[in-house]
């Protein structure tokens, strides 16, 4: 009998406890449902709206970015103390020239994109050349930079071999060596138009077959920036 009564008081408390924990369930689900929920979508759109936020201020601020303008030279050496320099960059910006680190000059590009810089004046030697362009209170880093030497010194020629006015005759000489000296460094030699052999030392030769009667030589040695110096003379050949 007490058992039995126990048993009964154990069931009630066990049904009470399962009712109240029902009961507690439903409430958090219910608040959950009414607030969390909510909550976190909220949360999810605040995230996706900073994410956003982020990438219009990384557009707007590469929008704003001011690209390096690029130089375009076909040369690097010239006897002219005055070029023009061309290049391109973005519409609606100003391009500004420097030469050897001197700011010298400052254009607008043109629709295209274009520019160009005319009269830049060159120092003798070596000239290092770059540019930057501007838009509104921004600028760009430096462009490339071109290295453009100068010079209008025309290089050494000699003609050591054969003489002006030397006579050659028979089979065995009629095939003539022309010999001479130049300066050193990139100097190009030429005889009647083919190009010679020339040495580290700036000596040259060329092996010319002469024809019968008087033979016109022409030697022209001819530097990087375009100066020349040219030998002319006369040798004869009898068959």
């Amino acid at each position: 009998m007490v058992k039995s009564r126990l048993n009964r008081t154990l069931e009630k408390k066990t049904k009470k406890n399962l009712y109240l924990s029902l009961a507690g369930i439903i409430i958090i689900l219910f608040l959950l449902v009414k607030f969390g929920i909510p909550a976190l979508i909220n949360f999810s759109l605040f995230l996706a709206q900073g994410k956003d936020q982020q990438i219009a201020a990384q557009k707007a601020q590469n929008q704003q970015l001011v690209f390096p303008p690029v130089l375009t030279q076909s040369f690097t050496a010239t006897n002219s103390a005055q070029i023009t320099i061309s290049g391109s960059a973005s519409p609606k910006e100003k391009v500004e020239l420097f030469v050897n680190n001197n700011l010298t000059d400052i254009v607008d590009t043109k629709d295209d994109g274009s520019f160009h810089f005319n009269n830049v004046t060159l120092n003798s030697g070596s000239n290092t050349i770059s540019a930057k362009a501007k838009l509104s209170n921004k600028e760009s880093d430096f462009s490339n930079a071109l290295t453009i030497s100068y010079t209008n010194k025309a290089p050494s020629l000699t003609v050591d071999s054969p003489n002006d006015g030397q006579t050659f005759s028979g089979s065995s000489q009629q095939e003539v060596t022309v010999k001479g000296k130049t300066d050193n460094g990139d100097i190009r030699i030429t005889v009647n138009g083919f190009w010679a052999i020339v040495d580290g030392s700036g000596n040259y030769s060329y092996t010319l077959h002469l024809q019968n009667g008087s033979n016109h030589i022409s030697v022209v040695a001819q530097d990087s920036a375009g100066n020349q110096t040219q030998k002319d003379f006369n040798i004869n050949f009898n068959q």
